[in-house]
């Protein structure tokens, strides 16, 4: 049976600032708007919080029970480590999507009630995309759907509820999670390619090939810094987002360098930091800048 701890690395806490950041930069668009809603934002974080530890544990569950994690050097899976049975891995599951729909709910209920679409393909994104017959996942579109879900949903609906309206900051600030939140997808899957390719999970990282995954992390994380010269044109302020330029020169030099398997997971929590300083920094830059 696993422990307390176990269950906690396996929702694996290093992702957290894929959820959190989001939330942290869509709230401050709505603050360069004037629009900043403190409450409408601690929902959008329990619905970005609960969803991905969701498909966390549906990753676990639906990899576990298919032998894609049977041998792995990433962090540790309940179901594929023979921790947890799939039946209590997926109840967690469950539990964890339905309290990001419940918060969804409430949120589209007092903004937007049409957004309730939106919570539904986002919690059958998180299903699919390890689980059903034929899972995105394993065809090379998972970073798109983290660029689509972890970036311009989460940053646009996010400044969407509370400012009842989305504008240019804001989608340049979703592009730049986006990126980042695929990046740490993308070395999750470059450190997978052996294990990946041999269980037949063809993720993006398989079709490329080890080189070119490696040029493809490095861009995304370039893209951000370009775009926060490109914020920098709404306000000065938004410089301070080069802050975290330390971090993501932290991240990218095992990639540039080559290291594999279990060096690179690190990697993952650097690009992680990267994407939480810049959306403090950049979302406080543009409250401040906003009047708030």
């Amino acid at each position: 049976m696993a422990s307390f701890a176990q269950w906690i690395e396996g929702a694996r806490p290093r992702t957290l600032p894929n959820a959190i950041s989001p939330v942290i930069a869509g709230t401050g668009a709505a603050a360069w708007l004037g629009a900043a809603v403190w409450w409408k934002a601690l929902l959008a974080l329990v619905v970005a919080l609960a969803l991905i530890v969701g498909v966390n544990y549906a990753n676990d569950y639906s990899d576990g029970i298919r032998g894609t994690d049977d041998v792995r050097s990433g962090p540790l899976r309940l179901v594929g480590s023979r921790l947890a049975s799939p039946r209590a891995v997926l109840t967690a599951a469950l539990l964890s999507l339905g309290v990001g729909a419940v918060a969804g709910l409430v949120l589209a209920a007092v903004s937007a009630p049409w957004l309730i679409v939106v919570g539904a393909v986002c919690i059958a994104g998180a299903w699919l995309y390890t689980g059903g017959k034929k899972p995105y996942g394993y065809l090379g579109l998972g970073e798109v759907a983290v660029f689509i879900f972890f970036g311009l949903v989460a940053v646009l609906g996010t400044q969407y509820t509370q400012a009842l309206r989305i504008d240019w900051v804001g989608v340049v600030a979703a592009v730049v999670m986006g990126s980042l939140s695929s990046a740490v997808l993308v070395a999750n899957n470059l450190r997978d390619i052996p294990t990946d390719a041999q269980s037949g999970k063809i993720t993006l990282a398989v079709r490329l090939g080890d080189a070119r995954t490696r040029v493809l992390f490095q861009v995304l994380m370039a893209i951000a810094f370009v775009l926060t010269l490109v914020l920098i044109a709404a306000t000065p302020w938004c410089a301070v987002g080069l802050l975290a330029l330390p971090l993501a020169l932290r991240a990218i030099r095992p990639v540039r360098t080559g290291l594999g398997g279990a060096a690179l997971i690190p990697v993952l929590r650097d690009t992680g930091l990267t994407m939480l300083v810049w959306a403090v920094a950049v979302g406080v830059a543009l409250g401040v800048a906003g009047g708030f």
